[in-house]
């Protein structure tokens, strides 16, 4: 799952694309606040910026890929946030 400023959004969806993962599923209109001193996106009026999120299966070969390039982004412009998260998927259909 990766959660980040809407100002991304074109850099997250870019990423999945050189990274060839073609399935996820993209939310947006995300409310919250990071850990790590972040401002609250709220979308309103003391906090109008908005959060998106995708979340996407890939296979475990491709998770430390895409963490790395998750936080490369962040590191480019850390102020507006970019976060993964990662986790075991038991089972699918």
């Amino acid at each position: 799952m990766i959660v980040f400023n809407q100002a991304n959004t074109e850099r997250v969806e870019y990423m999945l694309d050189v990274l060839g993962i073609k399935g996820f599923t993209f939310f947006e209109q995300v409310q919250g606040r990071g850990t790590n001193g972040g401002e609250p996106r709220r979308g309103t009026h003391a906090w109008p910026e908005m959060n998106s999120s995708v979340i996407t299966v890939v296979p475990d070969d491709k998770v430390d890929v895409l963490l790395e390039s998750v936080q490369k982004l962040d590191m480019r412009n850390p102020e507006i946030g970019v976060k993964a998260f990662s986790w075991n998927i038991e089972q699918m259909v």
